[in-house]
């Protein structure tokens, strides 16, 4: 499903290069729950980034489903983004004056898809995460754990084969972090492939495979911290 081959991403300031990436080999099959794991400026988000096709490489291969990434429009990209990859990140990212209904119902408005399917479908996720009480509240009004579990309704909103989340339990506390990650076990048992980026040993000890990132580069890619 996933294949990147020699994959390279260097970021220019002015007069200043930085390599976030270095070469990186990864292949991740349908249904896989993975943990990528390493030190901050390791490039973990960076690689994350590109496999969700919010950036592309510099040099190298990226193919999803067997196309080449690097030829594809930026309107392709962005229907990729849309309907085939759900993101979750660490900040939430939620409209701060929408509520969670209308927060989840944001990628269903870009895919144009109708008035009756999408209520439909913004009810069936927010009780999928637990919050099916919650649909008119605002973020201001919901705990850290439950924004989080809007931002996984968002992502699961159009029904994407892949769910990339960057260090998703990193603003909660342990135990809104640990029902966070029973969430997302529950969207691997259910056929998703699941991208986890983090610093948390016992989330990526539950992952069937562990990518150890360290200076751009896969230091190792197995089951061992």
């Amino acid at each position: 499903m996933i294949d990147l081959q020699q994959v390279t991403k260097t970021y220019i300031t002015g007069t200043v290069e930085f390599q976030a990436l270095k070469g990186i080999d990864l292949q991740v099959n349908k249904g896989e729950l993975i943990a990528v794991v390493g030190p901050s400026g390791s490039g973990k988000s960076t690689l994350m980034n590109i496999v969700g096709c919010l950036d592309i490489p510099t040099s190298g291969e990226y193919r999803l489903d067997g196309r080449l990434v690097t030829t594809l429009t930026s309107n392709q990209l962005a229907d990729i983004r849309n309907k085939k990859v759900g993101f979750v990140f660490q900040a939430f990212n939620l409209l701060p004056y929408a509520t969670a209904y209308e927060n989840v119902e944001v990628p269903l408005l870009f895919a144009k898809v109708g008035g009756r399917k999408r209520r439909q479908r913004v009810t069936e996720v927010l009780a999928q995460v637990g919050l099916a009480d919650k649909a008119n509240n605002k973020p201001t009004e919901l705990s850290g754990g439950e924004m989080q579990r809007v931002a996984i309704a968002r992502a699961l909103a159009n029904e994407p084969e892949i769910i990339l989340a960057d260090e998703p339990t990193g603003n909660l506390d342990t135990k809104s972090g640990g029902e966070i990650i029973n969430l997302f076990d529950g969207l691997w048992r259910s056929g998703k492939t699941v991208i986890i980026i983090s610093h948390d040993v016992s989330i990526a000890k539950r992952a069937q495979r562990i990518v150890k990132l360290k200076d751009g580069l896969v230091e190792s890619n197995g089951n061992l911290l």
